[in-house]
């Protein structure tokens, strides 16, 4: 998501049909949905063990080099696998991070066009700034010696917007009607859909709100709000843990429907819902997609790097002086024992926020 703009002037530079992008199994959907990128120019990599891993690497590498790619822009921060991945690819101009005499992961001198990372830049203008590389001198040490404005500016471009089919819509709607309504059978008008998103991977749980602390905030729509339903989203491997958080709640109108969508269902989920309360995490930034409200608790990580795009997107963070303390430089090892930055958002202060959009 954050990539859009980057891969918007991609296209403008080269046409549609050049681009090309690798990624995850687990990401592509994401990628499937912006339609950015010819469907049979994403190469995927499977990534649930070490042998699919290694194999669908391979795969890719030759897909690429059959391709004849002759530019690669690695948009990784923290990993040294995608150096040498696209160093593999043949590609004759290699664009990307190089340490200098930061403490950043080392990539040896894989690249053509080193990048200096900046730290005080959003990702969505890094982002860009490597796309535009393609474009400057690579003599330039480091990379790239232009005004943050234009980058900036050149991140504010439309995104695209989900729009479910009516099929979609009806089974979503089908359901979301399965289930009693917050105001009796046969009166479903006026009620409010408010999604509540837990987790935010076990790779970080130093950005996870209280899990105690979803479920007073749950209890609280509830009671204070007669027309609200929640519903608990996330992954498969989060399933047992939501549908804890509803069976806490302890209301008929809380439900959970994690690891029960897929990324076009959630999404649909969202067209459909009014007010989305996540942690940092990829939800954050898929709701950008929709019209839906979005509250996003930062903590470990900084919104002025990784806060969301949406216009519809509000970030509560208590900006602690030891915070962002996962990062490029500590390659997201952080020494904190104690996450004060996630402890300290209220159940209240999220709750007020969700109220002004109730309103």
């Amino acid at each position: 998501m954050l990539a859009y703009s980057a891969l918007k002037r991609a296209t403008e530079l080269v046409g549609r049909e050049n681009v090309y992008f690798c990624v995850f199994d687990t990401n592509r959907p994401i990628l499937d949905i912006l339609d950015i990128i010819p469907n049979k120019n994403i190469i995927s990599i499977r990534d649930k063990s070490l042998p699919s891993f290694l194999g669908s690497a391979f795969s890719a590498l030759l897909k690429i080099r059959s391709a004849k790619i002759d530019t690669s822009v690695d948009m990784e921060f923290f990993s040294r696998a995608s150096a040498i991945f696209s160093f593999l690819s043949g590609a004759k101009m290699r664009i990307g991070l190089h340490r200098f005499t930061s403490e950043l992961p080392y990539r040896g001198n894989l690249m053509t066009h080193r990048i200096q990372y900046n730290p005080y830049l959003h990702v969505s203008a890094f982002y860009h700034s490597l796309v535009e590389a393609s474009l400057a001198d690579p003599s330039e040490i480091p990379m790239m010696k232009v005004p943050i404005s234009p980058l900036k500016e050149a991140t504010k471009v439309d995104l695209p917007v989900f729009t479910p089919t009516e099929q979609q819509k009806k089974e979503m709607l089908e359901r979301l009607t399965s289930y009693p309504s917050p105001r009796g059978e046969g009166n479903r008008r006026g009620e409010i859909i408010i999604i509540l998103n837990p987790n935010a991977s076990d790779l970080l749980p130093l950005r996870k709100w209280e899990k105690q602390k979803f479920i007073e905030l749950g209890k609280k729509i509830i009671t204070e709000n007669e027309n609200a339903r929640i519903i608990i989203s996330g992954a498969p491997s989060e399933q047992a843990d939501a549908e804890d958080i509803c069976r806490q709640i302890g209301s008929d109108n809380a439900i959970s429907f994690a690891g029960k969508t897929t990324l076009r269902e959630l999404l649909t989920l969202y067209s459909l819902s009014h007010i989305l309360i996540t942690n940092d995490s990829g939800p954050g930034h898929f709701s950008a997609l929709t019209n839906i409200k979005t509250i996003i608790l930062f903590g470990p990580e900084t919104p002025k790097l990784f806060g969301p795009i949406s216009p519809n997107a509000q970030v509560i963070w208590k900006e602690l002086a030891c915070s962002p303390c996962v990062n490029v430089f500590n390659h997201r090892f952080s020494p904190c024992n104690n996450n004060v930055c996630m402890k300290t958002i209220t159940v209240d202060e999220v709750y007020t926020v969700a109220k002004s959009y109730l309103n």
